[in-house]
């Protein structure tokens, strides 16, 4: 059977498996890098030698929160294999808040499903993206793919190209994953491209999601959690607004924003404080996507944010005088209704004029006069 190499490097405390702190295996420990002079140039390295894209961004002043141990400065030109490969620089500063990290592109994701914990697993090898045959492909193998897109536990293991039939190569096969895994990469298998499926079994996984509402009778309303390195945490009110509520919204299938929520409006959450800062534009299909600062335990519980998702329904009673010559119910007259009420009521949302079970809106009133 094939086995992934081992590598020295390991970024913590990312969103997913390409993006963290970063900490290199050196001298028996686990090291962090001192952010001065670290830019995209050796963050490209980092990203290579973990098995990601390209390198998105270079972060610094401890982005993904404060490692731990000894700090040493990095060096690279960018065509290293690896960051012991750099010049390393020895430092007498032992400031944590001044750690590396990196944002690569993902080297896994899925693709077809109904949020972003769901869908047909894609792995990107030598600059191409490609599939997972479903071969042996089960809940053991599954549960990595959660740990390292960031989200849940597995719920199911789908085959048979369930999310619908991928392109390009089928890039693995007999993936055989333990408990201890955290990237697929990490698996034994049968090897790059040495794969006799087809694109009919492809394989996909069904993940819980990574946004949860808590502490609410009503699952669309809550104090916000994310899932992130293992465990969940909060997400600080600082700067939360109606379009960052929006996205998580969204994002859990619930709707509209009704109401944001600051200061443990739904209790005090434990555990670490995931994410402050944050700043969304309300398209993003992920709260996780949005800007965010990643660096926990700068704002306490009692900043724990919000939000009450939902609809809005209005009953509204409207009455047309009889006219032989007009149909109330033709599509003319219900456009220009819909548009007053859009008017009166300031609605700027997608709404709908509820039918009967005949079709109609307007109905003749029972014992009135034609």
């Amino acid at each position: 059977m094939f086995l992934w190499p081992l590598v020295n490097i390991r970024l913590v405390n990312g969103i997913t498996s390409c993006s963290g702190r970063v900490e290199v295996f050196l001298y028996s420990q686990w090291l962090t890098v001192f952010d001065d002079g670290w830019g995209l140039t050796d963050a490209a390295v980092g990203c290579r030698q973990m098995g990601c894209g390209d390198a998105i961004e270079a972060k610094g002043g401890a982005y993904f929160g404060q490692g731990v141990g000894q700090i040493f400065g990095i060096n690279c030109f960018g065509n290293e294999t690896m960051l012991i490969d750099c010049e390393l620089l020895k430092t007498e500063i032992n400031d944590h808040s001044r750690d590396a990290g990196v944002i690569c592109d993902p080297s896994l994701r899925l693709i077809n499903g109904h949020n972003s914990c769901s869908g047909r697993v894609e792995v990107l090898y030598n600059g191409t993206w490609g599939t997972v045959c479903d071969n042996n492909w089960d809940l053991t193998d599954a549960a990595v793919v959660c740990r390292e897109m960031g989200c849940g536990d597995v719920i199911e293991a789908k085959s048979a190209a369930y999310f619908g039939q991928g392109s390009g190569p089928v890039w693995i096969s007999d993936l055989q994953c333990s408990n201890t895994d955290s990237r697929l990469r990490e698996c034994e298998s049968s090897g790059w491209g040495r794969v006799s499926c087809g694109h009919d079994k492809d394989a996909g996984v069904i993940c819980k999601d990574n946004v949860r509402l808590v502490n609410s009778t009503n699952p669309c309303s809550g104090r916000v959690e994310v899932f992130r390195a293992g465990q969940w945490g909060t997400v600080c009110d600082d700067a939360w607004d109606a379009l960052d509520a929006a996205v998580v919204c969204t994002q859990l299938g619930c709707g509209n924003v009704l109401e944001v929520k600051s200061a443990a409006y739904f209790g005090k959450g434990t555990g670490t404080v995931w994410m402050n800062n944050v700043n969304c534009f309300g398209s993003e299909p992920a709260l996780m996507s949005c800007s965010h600062n990643a660096t926990p335990n700068r704002c306490g519980h009692e900043n724990d944010a919000g939000v009450i998702c939902g609809s809005v329904k209005f009953m509204l009673r409207v009455e047309v005088k009889a006219n032989l010559q007009v149909n109330p119910n033709s599509a003319g007259i219900l456009n220009k209704l819909s548009e007053e009420i859009r008017k009166r009521l300031h609605i700027n949302e997608t709404f709908s004029l509820r039918t009967q079970d005949d079709g109609k809106i307007f109905h003749k009133r029972t014992g009135a006069a034609p």
